[in-house]
């Protein structure tokens, strides 16, 4: 705390003090406001110049600037601000009293009525005036302008107060959740919760986070997917599913990745990759539309119509049309990684053919994929949950789902076969014992599961935080998340 804020905030106990003395608690248990001020510029915007009313309402909100000895408050809300006039003459002694303790940054509630000042400022000529809750601490007078990023994230209850573009976006990312659930329920999926510690890690290729049950005495494992408990519900019976949660993953963070995330995952019996090819770009084109009220969306200098047909490439095709190679010719491993050297991309630590694809996809393609696309047809040794391509045994029926040069999501043809599915958890746990700590685990009871009887189906999995940076135009994943991580401070 600089010496700076030292000051203000003793300036503030000196007052919190005095109101105490006074026999006042600046910390009600209630106060109930009865109008909000966007309600109220939009119900009065046709009043006339220097007009009063004789319309009395209660509203509360934060002192955001007071001017001529609190005469006049800027009070913001939820939904806006609106100025306050506080007149000697229509005012108690006590409460002008209390105006003397007055500070930026306090919560006040006024009872009042309407009126517009002769300079055609809409107000709320106070009556009453309480002092609902003291604050402490000084504001920042220029937050957004902070060059320290990161002060902003920590502190981020301020961002919210004093940033009106930082709590649009985070009132969009919830909207945008609203919008995804009314979507899969209109299409009659079931909303469930699976669990978050798992005792086996699955469902994706990550590094997961451990953590231990005292009482059981064993590891468990924060959840990196939660897809193979979605599947056993789908065995169950239930023949559409959704679900919306945390997943934990124990890799870099950057401007795209956090460590703790939120995804949505959603399965259809009966359906295949092709019924999810259909299914992604109208949720897109959907939610957009929920939340914007256009499926056209701008993004940077971009202008994305997700209204359009989106385009299928394979994996294999693209690599090709950017990178210059087809690496479908090539037959092992090693000249996998020739043909990936030849063109600037160092593949020397990938362990099979299918991950010297992703890395030249990545390296060389992943950035240019600004309008919508679907990459199709993954390498088969990459996915060890989907089902072998029906026409190329070295795919599998998965693709990735692109917007703006971002991964936005992915779905399968859902491996169903137990037996192929055991042996591409063997062939995953042989990975691991090479010391690729990525590689999933063998689930025993997944593969009893499946044994049990599995319907042919669809399933697709959408990062929700890397949605809200494209539908609100975010900078960074920090800045859709309401508090991400970040380093310890000393």
């Amino acid at each position: 705390m600089s010496n700076e804020t030292n000051i203000h905030r003793e300036s503030r106990l000196a007052k919190l003090n005095t109101l105490k003395e006074k026999g006042y608690n600046p910390y009600p248990y209630k106060f109930e406001p009865n109008a909000y001020a966007a309600e109220l510029q939009e119900k009065y915007k046709d009043l006339e110049t220097g007009a009063d009313t004789e319309d009395r309402v209660t509203i509360a909100g934060r002192a955001m600037a007071v001017r001529n000895s609190g005469m006049f408050i800027d009070l913001k809300d939820g939904s806006g601000k609106i100025q306050v006039f506080c007149h000697k003459n229509h005012l108690p002694e006590a409460d002008l009293e209390l105006l003397k303790c007055l500070d930026v940054g306090d919560l006040v509630g006024v009872t009042g009525y309407i009126r517009r000042t002769p300079r055609g400022e809409l107000s709320v000529a106070a009556e009453k005036f309480d002092i609902i809750a003291k604050s402490l601490q000084p504001l920042p007078e220029k937050f957004h302008g902070l060059t320290d990023m990161e002060a902003r994230y920590r502190q981020r209850y301020v961002d919210f107060i004093i940033n009106d573009d930082a709590k649009e976006i985070f009132k969009k990312r919830c909207q945008i959740t609203s919008a995804i659930r009314k979507y899969f329920e209109q299409h009659g999926f079931l909303e469930v919760e699976t669990p978050m510690l798992h005792p086996i890690m699955g469902g994706a290729n990550a590094k997961p986070f451990i953590t231990h049950h005292n009482t059981l005495d064993m590891d468990l494992y924060l959840r990196i997917a939660p897809e193979l408990y979605l599947k056993r519900l789908v065995v169950g019976g239930f023949d559409r599913v959704f679900e919306i949660g945390r997943n934990f993953r124990n890799e870099g963070i950057d401007k795209s990745h956090n460590p703790e995330f939120t995804a949505l995952e959603a399965y259809q019996a009966y359906a295949d990759y092709n019924t999810m090819a259909d299914l992604i770009p109208d949720l897109l084109k959907f939610v957009a539309t929920e939340v914007l009220g256009t499926p056209v969306v701008k993004f940077g200098e971009h202008e994305i119509d997700l209204s359009k047909p989106f385009k299928r490439r394979s994996i294999v095709e693209l690599v090709d049309d950017y990178a210059g190679i087809d690496l479908m010719k090539a037959e092992t491993l090693e000249q996998a990684q020739e043909m990936a050297k030849s063109v600037g991309v160092d593949a020397s630590d990938c362990t099979s053919w299918g991950k010297v694809v992703q890395e030249v996809f990545d390296a060389k393609v992943e950035a240019n994929l600004i309008d919508p696309i679907l990459v199709m047809d993954m390498p088969r040794d990459v996915s060890p949950l989907a089902k072998t391509h029906r026409s190329n045994p070295r795919l599998v029926e998965h693709f990735d789902a692109y917007v703006a040069g971002m991964e936005m999501g992915c779905a399968y043809s859902e491996l169903s076969n137990p037996l192929e599915q055991r042996e591409r958890f063997e062939s995953q746990v042989k990975a691991r014992e090479q010391g690729d700590d990525e590689a999933q685990m063998m689930d025993v009871d997944f593969v009893n599961a499946l044994e049990n009887g599995f319907p042919p189906s669809g399933g697709m999995g959408m990062g929700i935080d890397r949605l809200a940076i494209f539908l609100t135009g975010a900078e960074t994943i920090r800045d859709v998340i309401a508090f991400p991580t970040l380093r310890k401070r000393d």
